[in-house]
């Protein structure tokens, strides 16, 4: 007798697959290796796990987790994957992906002007930083630019404020960048007289403490819009 898997059986082990996926997702520029991680990814949050790592993706897929890292960081970039932060009852953070930025382009009923984002502004980062940019960094900056409304180049003006300043992380910019926003700053150009009167006052604690050139602080106050 020829051994069957009961129906019920198999229909508990369908996963299911958006349709508009599968039919739009050369309009989102993707193709079919970035789906079949994505559409993994998708299994992994129905399994309530959140926040697999690149190992964990690319041991199902027929990439490495080089690979699988690098385009989980492009899909950040381009604002199809989010990471979510929560805090538990005992007050512990944890982070997650989510998938809603990829859903609202799908089935948004609104036509979305396709936002164009400085795509220079993630490579400046991480020629500055001299590594690749984490996938929680890629969307710290996304943030900037999405929630706080902030330019792409007065993000930059902030990343070289940092690094005239020896304190290069994100924190630090950060401030910088909600500084100038709760003082109404919101170009280069305003940025760049707020930030001569701060050295200008600071000058000679500046010459005490560091040895830094200043000349590419005030090149890029001259060169920049």
């Amino acid at each position: 007798m020829t051994n069957f898997i009961p129906f019920q059986e198999i229909l508990s082990d369908q996963f299911s697959v958006p349709l508009k996926l599968l039919t739009t997702y050369t309009a989102l520029d993707l193709n079919e290796k970035e789906v079949m991680l994505i559409l993994q990814l998708h299994r992994f949050l129905q399994e309530n796990e959140t926040f697999p790592t690149p190992y964990e993706i690319s041991s199902y897929l027929t990439i490495d987790e080089k690979e699988c890292a690098n385009i989980l960081r492009k899909f950040i970039q381009k604002n199809i994957l989010s990471i979510t932060q929560h805090r538990n009852e005992q007050n512990q953070l944890s982070e997650a992906y989510s998938l809603e930025p990829l859903w609202e382009k799908l089935y948004s009923n609104k036509k979305e002007k396709e936002e164009k984002i400085d795509g220079t502004i993630f490579i400046l980062f991480e020629q500055e930083f001299g590594r690749p940019l984490s996938p929680f960094e890629i969307e710290t900056i996304n943030a900037w630019l999405d929630e706080d409304k902030i330019a792409p180049s007065l993000i930059k003006a902030g990343l070289r404020e940092s690094v005239l300043m020896g304190k290069l992380n994100f924190k630090y910019i950060d401030r910088i960048l909600r500084d100038w926003k709760k003082k109404g700053i919101h170009s280069v150009e305003q940025a760049r007289d707020a930030s001569k009167n701060f050295h200008n006052k600071q000058v000679v604690k500046q010459e005490n403490k560091t040895k830094r050139d200043t000349s590419f602080y005030y090149n890029w106050l001259e060169g920049e819009d």
